[in-house]
């Protein structure tokens, strides 16, 4: 190999070896953390007598991107949410979830939480509950976690 050649081949090494750092520490920032959470009327606020129960995923990326999923059992749900709110406290809510068939819902594609919700989820600040027209304020809750 000539002067030239190994030149340009230390540089593309170099440019490769820099590339491979930066997409490595890319992926720190799409880091997500996943949770089951199990949904119980003893955890609404008031708490609720009731059979109802849902289980459900719930991820938070780095970027602040919601992705849910929940299926609840024992119940006609009307509506599920993702508030803000302290354990033993109520709040608004901030991602509607969808009713996706009888017994699931999802939080929609892209949904985000502003920069002040993602700190309150890392608080441990956010639940999830699931609402019935028996329950209009909720009949089983779980609170998200990091």
């Amino acid at each position: 190999m000539n002067f030239n050649t190994r030149m340009t081949v230390r540089t593309l090494f170099a440019v490769g070896a820099l590339a491979l750092v930066g997409a490595c520490t890319n992926m720190g920032s799409m880091q997500m953390a996943m949770k089951n959470v199990a949904l119980t009327g003893a955890n609404e606020v008031p708490p609720v007598t009731t059979t109802a129960t849902g289980t459900g995923t719930v991820m938070v990326h780095a970027d602040h991107t919601v992705m849910a999923k929940i299926t609840v059992s024992g119940m006609t749900a009307t509506a599920a949410h993702i508030h803000t709110g302290a354990a033993g406290t109520n709040g608004p809510v901030i991602v509607p979830l969808n009713k996706t068939s009888d017994n699931v819902f999802e939080a929609a594609p892209g949904a985000k939480l502003t920069d002040a919700q993602h700190e309150a989820y890392k608080a441990g600040n956010l639940y999830l509950n699931v609402h019935t027209a028996a329950n209009p304020g909720g009949e089983v809750r779980a609170q998200l976690k990091p």
